[in-house]
Formats: C-alpha cells, sequence, structure tokens
C-alpha cells in the first residue's frame, strides 16, 4: 500500500463523510497494522486477507468489525478510484457477535407521545411548548440529544427548510425541517425569556441533556406509556426507523443522522429485517394455524 493511497482515502473520508478525528487515527491505525501483517495492502489477495481473521482472534467483536469495516472502505475506495478492479475484502473475517438493535417505538407510541404534548402545549404554557418543539425536532430531523439542546438562535431557518447542525467531530451538516417543526418553533420564539444566544436557553447557557432526558421520561409517564422506553436517542432511532420503512434511501439515512461510516446506518437494516420476521410470524396464515391453499 503506498502511502498516497492511504492518504488520499482518509483525506476522502474527511471531506466527503465528515469522519471525526478519532475515526481517522483509528482507520489509519488499522490500515497501518494491517499492512505490517500481509505486505502492500494494495495488491493484498482474498487469501492473505482471510489470515487477517487469525491475528485478530484474540480482540474483542467490535474492535474486529472495525478493522474490517476500515479495510472494507479502502478496497471500496481503490476501486471507485481506478485503482483495483476487483474486491478483495469479502474474504475478511465477520463477527458473529452484532451490535445490539435499538429500542424501537411503534408508530402507535410515537402518536401516543405527540397527542399528549400537544395536549399539555394547548394553553401555550412556555415549558409545554418549549417540549413539543424539542420533540418535533428529535423525531422529525434525527437529531442527537447534544446537538439539539445545543442549537444556537442562528441555526433557526428563515425562509430555507433546513437547519444547520454541528454535529460529532464539529462536522456541521444541514438537516430538514418539517412543517410541523417550523410551526412549534414559530410558537416558542415568542416565549422565549431574555436574549441568550440559544434556541433553547437555561440559566447557565443552554437546556441540558440530563434535563431533556427528565422530561421526555416525564412526558412518557403522562402518555401511560414505560418511560424506560424513551429517550432522546430512542427518537432518534424512531425518526431512522420509520424513514427506512416508508423507503428512504440507506445512503440519504446515513447523510441525514450524520454517521461518517454507512456500517453505522445499517443497524437500520437489522431492524427493518426484524420488523418483517416479526410480520410473518404474527400475521403469516400459517403462524395462526391456517392451512394455505
Amino acid at each position: 500500500m503506498t502511502a498516497s493511497a492511504a492518504e488520499d482515502f482518509l483525506a476522502m473520508l474527511a471531506s466527503e463523510r465528515g469522519a471525526a478525528r478519532n475515526t481517522l487515527l483509528a482507520y489509519g491505525r488499522d490500515l497501518a497494522q494491517a499492512e505490517e501483517l500481509l505486505g502492500d495492502l494494495a495488491t493484498a489477495t482474498p487469501a492473505q486477507l482471510a489470515k487477517l481473521g487469525q491475528s485478530w482472534s484474540a480482540l474483542a467483536p467490535s474492535t474486529v468489525s472495525r478493522k474490517a469495516s476500515a479495510l472494507r472502505q479502502f478496497y471500496g475506495f481503490l476501486i471507485d478510484e481506478g485503482l483495483r478492479e476487483d474486491d478483495p475484502s469479502q474474504a475478511l473475517p465477520r463477527p458473529a457477535a452484532r451490535r445490539p438493535l435499538p429500542k424501537i417505538l411503534s408508530h402507535g407510541e410515537v402518536e401516543a407521545l405527540f397527542q399528549q404534548a400537544e395536549r399539555d402545549a394547548a394553553g401555550d404554557a412556555p415549558a409545554a411548548v418549549r417540549l413539543l418543539t424539542l420533540l418535533e425536532l428529535l423525531y422529525g430531523s434525527g437529531l442527537r440529544a447534544t446537538e439539539l439542546v445545543s442549537l444556537p438562535l442562528s441555526a433557526v431557518p428563515r425562509d430555507a427548510p433546513f437547519l444547520t447542525v454541528t454535529g460529532k467531530g464539529g462536522q456541521a451538516r444541514m438537516v430538514p425541517v418539517s412543517g410541523r417543526a417550523k410551526t412549534a418553533i414559530a410558537r416558542w420564539l415568542p416565549l422565549r425569556v431574555g436574549a441568550s444566544a440559544w434556541l433553547f436557553p437555561s440559566r447557565q447557557a443552554h437546556l441540558t441533556r440530563i434535563r431533556l432526558y427528565q422530561m421526555l421520561k416525564e412526558l412518557a409517564l403522562r402518555a401511560d406509556l414505560p418511560p424506560e422506553k424513551l429517550s432522546p436517542h430512542v427518537l432518534r432511532h424512531a425518526f431512522a426507523t420509520h424513514l427506512l420503512e416508508g423507503g428512504a434511501d440507506l445512503r440519504a439515512l446515513q447523510t441525514l443522522l450524520g454517521h461518517a461510516d454507512i456500517a453505522t446506518t445499517q443497524i437500520y437494516t437489522h431492524v427493518d429485517a426484524a420488523r418483517l420476521v416479526k410480520l410473518v410470524n404474527e400475521r403469516h396464515p400459517l403462524a395462526r394455524g391456517r392451512a394455505s391453499d
């Protein structure tokens, strides 16, 4: 592997996918360590890559997955750049252990949350309108909790239906804002107190992630839902899962979520697959003991 190929690959991750510095450092180490074991990675054969499984046998499955992901992306980059015609990465080990599937909220549970939040906000109480706005942005735009609570007032769109969000690694991205969320923001803005630079100000600076977490638990109780099922991250998962169920493209979902690596986004394909298996088990005629024609 030439140094320029690795450098160009890492530069692409940084510029096109917004990879964080720690990700780039980890991937750089993974490529260098694999090269120490195999020699030039750019010309490595599937048989050579298959040997990495034995070298990685003592590592945690998550570490093996990251190392394999770095190499798969590297070979994909070489192919895209015309530097290699075949893809030897199919020979890389695939750990049996998978990331745990994220908690799922059904469409009905999401609807119950919104119905309760809208009832609470009917009288324009500032705290209730703020919570409704937070809920709309969590589920409607898929923001991370930190991204949401730290939104500056300047991020609020004027005409364009987008928010400018600073995500992991300081990478900025544009996320769409639904008509419902824009309406909620318009209700919230006149109710803000003071001249804070934050969209959701608090006494010190802006609303904290812990307080957001607490408010969602309290909302779940009022909506007769188990509070342990709800968190900002669960609503982000619901945003992604429900979009995928509706036919969203995985690459588009990666952009919306701000994932540097599409392998992170692919967890939602497992979620959707689990939903389909459950659907077959519960709804297929044979599952109910009826003979098919």
